[in-house]
């Protein structure tokens, strides 16, 4: 069941690789994989139990990729350090707009249904 999920996971990533080469060079490949399997799973309406079993196993290893960039910071941290208020101020500006997009979506989704007071 599991080598099942891992090769429907390997296969829409390679679609999405083949795709980054012949048509699509500003997305990387994976992410047109995911997209892809995004769109086949809202078309079939359900995720099937090996593909469910694949992603579960495979996210007991998802915080060995935040050591990375953990090290980064770590080895950039005089870095990081002299450009600190840019830093800080970029990322207020993105929350700002960030939540403000955010709201606006849900209001949109609110009034789609009808929901709204």
């Amino acid at each position: 069941m599991l080598l099942r999920g891992l090769t429907w996971l390997i296969v829409f990533q390679l679609v999405g690789t083949a795709l980054n080469h012949l048509v699509l060079h500003r997305l990387p490949g994976p992410i047109i994989g995911l997209l892809l399997l995004l769109a086949f799973l809202i078309m079939r309406g359900e995720v099937s139990k090996p593909l469910a079993d694949a992603s579960a196993s495979l996210l007991r290893y998802l915080p060995l990729l935040l050591v990375p960039p953990a090290v980064g910071v770590m080895a950039y941290a005089s870095d990081i350090a002299a450009d600190f208020w840019a830093i800080v101020g970029t990322l207020f500006i993105s929350v700002l707009v960030s939540m403000a997009v955010a709201g606006k979506l849900m209001q949109k989704m609110l009034n789609r249904r009808g929901e709204h007071p």
